[in-house]
């Protein structure tokens, strides 16, 4: 899987550059602090279901496509990390119950 980038940079590429809207004004447009939409844009912040649901609303997209953008980069991010746990294989046995491995 490719990095996808993180949703704070696809709204300010994608939205508020091409629509020159200062980070103010559409904080100020999405009912939020001017830090907040900030720190969402340089990826301190990700994606609630909140924010999905302003910004669905003013740029005319959907929330699940937030959501899903934030998904895909956290599932990324997750990916990339050192793997630092053991997990133990549980599935079914064509002959018997449940097996682990």
């Amino acid at each position: 899987m490719k990095n996808p980038p993180h949703p704070g940079q696809v709204l300010k590429g994608l939205y508020l550059e091409p629509l020159e809207l200062s980070i103010t004004d559409a904080a100020e447009g999405l009912g939020v602090t001017r830090k907040t939409l900030s720190q969402l844009i340089n990826g301190h912040y990700g994606i609630t279901p909140n924010m999905a649901l302003r910004l669905a609303e003013a740029f005319n997209t959907t929330p699940q496509l937030w959501l899903n953008m934030q998904q895909n980069y956290d599932l990324r991010q997750a990916e990339k990390k050192e793997k630092t746990y053991t997990v133990r294989h549980f599935w079914p046995s064509p002959n018997a119950g449940l097996q682990t491995a």
